[in-house]
C-alpha cells in the first residue's frame, strides 16, 4: 500500500501542474486588462505613466513565458504572492477562508453519507413499496431544485419562519454569518455555531443526498440478488447481517467513489450556497477574484481546490481494499 500511495502521489504533480498552469493562460485569453482595473480606469483614460508603473510593479511588463516561469518559481518556494486588489498574501487568504470552505464540504459530505446511503439502502430493500416510491419522488425533487432555490427556501422556513412564529428551538437555525467558534477543525465550538453551520451544509448537500441514494438503491438491488446473498439467507443469517455485511458493504464501491468525488466539488463550487448564506470560503472568494482578474488569489485558492480534491481521492482509493477484501494494493 506504501508503493501505491507514493506512485499516486507522484502522479498528483503533474495534474496540479497542467491544471494551474491552464488557468494561469486562461486569464490571457479572457477579456479584460487588469492594469485597467486596477487603476479604475476604462481603457482609454489610464495615463502611460500609470500603466507602467502597475505593469512594473506587478510583472506585467514581462513576457508570458517569463511570467509563468516566475510564478512556479515562487510557488515551489512556497510563495503564492499577492492579492492585486490589496496587496493582502495570498497564503493569508488561504488561511482565512480554505478552513471555512472545508469544513463546510465535510459536513455536507457527512450529510451525504449518513441520509444518501440510509435512503438508497431503504429503498433497495423495501423495493416497490410506499417508502420505495416515496423516496424516489423526493429524491426526484431534490435533484430538480436548484441550490440557490432550496437555500432560500431553507432561510425562509427556517430561519425567518420558525423565529417569527416561535417554532420549537431545535428547527430554528439562525443564518447569515459564517460561523467562527471551533473547538477542533471540524466540530464547532459552540451550539450557535453549529446552528449556523446546518443550513448552509444542508442546502450544499441536497442534491448530493438524492444523487446518492439513487445510486446506493441501484447499486443494492444488483448485490442482493446475487448469488453469495442468496446462499448467507440459505445458511441461516439474519437479514440485518445478509443486508448489511454481504449487501451494502459490497455495494459500496461505486458509492465511495460518488462521495470521494463530491468532496473536491463542494469546496469548489459552493459559490451559490456560500453567496445565499454569507458565507466567507473559497468559492466566493474564486468568482470575486475572478471579476477583478485577480490572477494570483485565483490561481491559489483553485491550487488548494485541487490539492484537496487529489487527496480525498487517493483516501477513497485506499478504502477500497477496506470495503472489498479482493482488493489488494499489491508493493
Amino acid at each position: 500500500m506504501l508503493g501505491f500511495t507514493i506512485r499516486r502521489l507522484a502522479q498528483a504533480v503533474p495534474v496540479i501542474f497542467c491544471a494551474i498552469s491552464l488557468l494561469f493562460f486562461l486569464f490571457y485569453v479572457l477579456p479584460g486588462d487588469p492594469v485597467t482595473i486596477l487603476s479604475g480606469g476604462t481603457g482609454r483614460n489610464v495615463p502611460e505613466v500609470t500603466r507602467q508603473n502597475i505593469e512594473q510593479k506587478y510583472g506585467f511588463d514581462k513576457s508570458i513565458p517569463e511570467q509563468f516561469a516566475t510564478y512556479w518559481g515562487n510557488v515551489a518556494t512556497g510563495d503564492l504572492g499577492d492579492s492585486l486588489r490589496d496587496d493582502q498574501p495570498v497564503w493569508d487568504k488561504v488561511k482565512q477562508f480554505a478552513p471555512n470552505s472545508i469544513r463546510l464540504a465535510f459536513w455536507a459530505l457527512v450529510l451525504e453519507a449518513f441520509f444518501g446511503i440510509g435512503i438508497g439502502m431503504v429503498s433497495a430493500v423495501k423495493r416497490y413499496s410506499v417508502i420505495d416510491t416515496v423516496t424516489t419522488l423526493l429524491s426526484t425533487i431534490a435533484m430538480a431544485i436548484p441550490v440557490f432555490v432550496s437555500g432560500y427556501l431553507i432561510i425562509y422556513v427556517f430561519g425567518i419562519t420558525a423565529f417569527q412564529r416561535g417554532w420549537p428551538e431545535w428547527i430554528r437555525f439562525p443564518t447569515g454569518r459564517t460561523p467562527e467558534n471551533w473547538a477542533f477543525f471540524f466540530f464547532p465550538a459552540d451550539e450557535e455555531s453549529f446552528r449556523r453551520l446546518v443550513p448552509p451544509a444542508v442546502a450544499l448537500a441536497l442534491i448530493q443526498i438524492a444523487v446518492v441514494a439513487r445510486m446506493t438503491r441501484t447499486t443494492m438491488l444488483e448485490t442482493i440478488n446475487t448469488d453469495y446473498v442468496r446462499t448467507a439467507r440459505a445458511k441461516g443469517l439474519t437479514e440485518r447481517s445478509v443486508v448489511f455485511k454481504h449487501g451494502l458493504r459490497n455495494a459500496l464501491i461505486p458509492v465511495v467513489t460518488l462521495i470521494g468525488l463530491d468532496f473536491g466539488t463542494l469546496i469548489g463550487s459552493a459559490v451559490l450556497t456560500e453567496t445565499v448564506f454569507s458565507y466567507n470560503g473559497l468559492g466566493s472568494q474564486i468568482v470575486r477574484a475572478a471579476q477583478f482578474r485577480d490572477a494570483p488569489v485565483v490561481l491559489g485558492l483553485t491550487l488548494v481546490v485541487v490539492i484537496a480534491y487529489l487527496v480525498v481521492n487517493l483516501i477513497v482509493d485506499l478504502s477500497y481494499g477496506v470495503l472489498d477484501p479482493r482488493i489488494r494494493y499489491d508493493d
